[in-house]
């Protein structure tokens, strides 16, 4: 009999677009300063960067992020991407608050997003992600994730499409 599978199954077998969810460790505000936060936010920028994931739109929170991204031609080097990203987010972390050995971070949700409507609604949650956390009123308020970029950079008739669908039938975890 098969063993079960106590983790996410990632299948990155085809370029495209994937939304990835990931979290800390038992839901712990680990990154609950301005300055963790930013640590997070500059690291996730620079590997995507790094590993040719394009990113479309993200929100960095004390306990977990979201993120979309267009994948490069080869998309299995996103657990690499992922695993850098946590393994050095992760040691910076434990340095910074001087603790050794601490587990930072639990683990991550990555899918593929084929449906144009699916991609539109996911951009705007993502966007929106800090309101809907309480955070802020105004997406664009909040400093780590990409709405005031999508503003600054996207076309009007763009982000009124964007922001027309609706986001409360989407499956997103989201539960920290």
């Amino acid at each position: 009999m098969k063993q079960w599978q106590h983790a996410p199954v990632h299948i990155l077998d085809e370029a495209g677009t994937y939304m990835v969810t990931a979290g800390t460790y038992k839901k712990q505000h680990l990154f609950n300063t301005p300055e963790k936060i930013q640590i997070l936010h500059d690291s996730l920028i620079e590997f995507a960067l790094e590993a040719k994931w394009e990113l479309q739109a993200w929100a960095i929170f004390s306990n977990h992020y979201h993120f979309i991204a267009i994948s490069p031609d080869n998309p299995e080097n996103l657990s690499s991407f992922i695993s850098k990203l946590h393994m050095v987010t992760a040691k910076i972390i434990n340095q910074v608050d001087r603790i050794t050995g601490r587990k930072v971070w639990f683990q991550y949700w990555d899918s593929q997003i084929t449906f144009q409507k699916s991609y539109l609604a996911r951009l705007n949650y993502v966007h929106d992600n800090p309101v809907y956390h309480g955070l802020v009123n105004e997406a664009e308020k909040y400093p780590w994730c990409s709405a005031l970029w999508f503003l600054k950079t996207a076309d009007t008739a763009f982000q009124n499409t964007v922001r027309s669908f609706k986001t409360d039938h989407l499956k997103v975890i989201d539960d920290f």
